[in-house]
């Protein structure tokens, strides 16, 4: 959604890999060369599994692993690529060693529970997961001892809870600055979302009801990166960059990666920031009120010549009455719930 929202020189970087690289042979072994070779090198995967709400590539080299692997991989005794996975003698693990194990080319199949990347807060310890988790597991036993491995999912699962609550923490205070109508600007101020609808930007899913959140009972907002209050993009940030940060680093290895790279410190900072922001706004409103202000957003939040070309705008001004959900032939790749567990 955040690509449909914004105009294409906005969104190179999620086009080139989501439309014309996506689930091609030449994106991983290479046009005019198809060396399975080359496809097994971790650099592969690093032309699209990196940035700030995927951070895989910078967790892996960051890491243990990714480190034993940067100054071996010139090695052909360290790191022999012209060997199938399947009997690989590595000396440390790949990206496709890990995710690939024997070739296989559903690379979900052996993650860790995949729930928005890591976004949101699902119990990746609960009975649903154990056949996924044992299958990781299968793998780090290739070198490390099966209680070794699960004491590492047990720490992601742990850094991965602790950043849940610092989200919720930060929530919580952006959605009662909403429903007191302290929040500025609110959803009918601002232009509308991608979708050509005025909810707010924290209403994922059919999460909360009444009129404040805009929309109507079960209606989705989508995160904002832009046009949205600080608060708003705070929590966007929080969640969508730092406990990715945390999620990744964890489950990469990358146990600074988690902490220190932004991940549980800028979570720190920007519920910080947050509140900051809210004691701001609140004492603002008690002035104003104290004094008979009745403050109206200013036009800028509904109309400019950026905003003008965000999909939100164009679809109100050309299909009135319409929402991106009604002119989509096929709205089911749209939809806001997760796939079951099963699919996953």
């Amino acid at each position: 959604a955040w690509s449909i929202e914004r105009p294409p020189g906005d969104t190179a970087g999620c086009t080139f890999c989501h439309t014309s690289s996506e689930e091609r042979c030449s994106t991983c072994h290479q046009r005019h060369q198809l060396d399975p070779k080359v496809a097994r090198r971790a650099e592969q995967c690093k032309t699209c599994h990196w940035g700030k709400d995927h951070r895989d590539w910078e967790a892996y080299d960051i890491g243990l692993h990714g480190v034993v692997y940067q100054v071996n991989k010139w090695k052909p005794e360290q790191f022999d690529f012209s060997k199938k996975l399947s009997d690989a003698d590595y000396v440390g693990p790949t990206c496709q060693y890990c995710h690939m194990r024997g070739g296989h080319h559903n690379v979900q199949r052996f993650g860790t529970v995949y729930t928005s990347m890591g976004m949101s807060m699902a119990d990746r310890g609960a009975p649903i997961w154990n056949e996924k988790r044992d299958r990781w597991v299968s793998v780090c036993d290739d070198c490390h001892s099966p209680r070794f491995a699960r004491e590492q999912l047990q720490a992601l699962d742990e850094a991965v809870k602790d950043a849940g609550l610092k989200y919720r923490e930060t929530f919580k205070v952006a959605e009662d600055l909403l429903v007191d109508g302290v929040l500025d600007p609110m959803p009918k101020d601002l232009c509308p979302d991608w979708s050509g609808q005025h909810l707010w930007s924290l209403k994922i899913g059919a999460y909360h009801d009444g009129e404040a959140y805009g929309g109507k009972t079960g209606e989705s907002g989508e995160f904002r990166m832009s046009n949205c209050t600080d608060v708003e993009r705070l929590c966007f940030e929080s969640v969508g960059y730092f406990q990715t940060y945390i999620y990744k680093g964890m489950a990469h290895g990358s146990w600074n990666d988690a902490t220190y790279s932004d991940g549980s410190f800028g979570m720190d900072r920007w519920l910080v920031n947050v509140k900051q922001n809210a004691s701001r706004a609140r004492r603002l409103a008690t002035l104003e009120k104290k004094v008979g202000i009745t403050w109206q957003p200013e036009e800028f939040w509904k109309t400019g010549e950026w905003l003008d070309e965000l999909t939100g705008p164009y679809i109100v001004k050309n299909h009135p009455g319409k929402t991106i959900f009604d002119l989509c032939p096929d709205p089911g790749w749209l939809d806001t719930h997760h796939a079951p567990a099963e699919e996953v």
